[in-house]
């Protein structure tokens, strides 16, 4: 079976989440949501992971790629911007969470390593 290049591109990420996730999990993460998406077009937002461990709510992208500085690179300024929005969307509708302290983190997935997990990958006001 020949998968087209963005069917195969999609289950590449999912299995880059779900491993991401489970690495998460390891690192005493619970995982409050996969794949959190808010509207279309300009004002849309999306993240990964939304993960919490204690007081601390991470967004989390992932990204898979050939290297670390790929990975690292593939996270750019208009995608930090999408995934704040969604994290704005997400705090406002949790008031139970509104307390934590909140953290945009990434895990970059390379071929034969371990994820790399990066807190505080960026900031809000960046």
């Amino acid at each position: 079976m020949i998968l087209s290049p963005k069917l195969a591109a999609w289950q590449k990420g999912k299995r880059a989440e779900t491993l991401a996730a489970w690495w998460l999990r390891l690192k005493g993460y619970r995982v409050l949501a996969r794949g959190y998406a808010i509207g279309r077009g300009k004002g849309a937002g999306e993240v990964d992971l939304i993960v919490r461990r204690g007081g601390t709510i991470a967004f989390v992208e992932i990204k898979a790629r050939a290297t670390l500085t790929q990975a690292a690179h593939a996270i750019t300024p208009h995608q930090q911007q999408r995934i704040i929005r969604a994290a704005r969307s997400f705090i406002s509708g949790q008031p139970k969470l509104a307390a934590c302290t909140l953290r945009f983190d990434a895990v970059l997935i390379t071929p034969k390593a371990w994820p790399r997990h990066i807190s505080d990958a960026w900031r809000m006001d960046s």
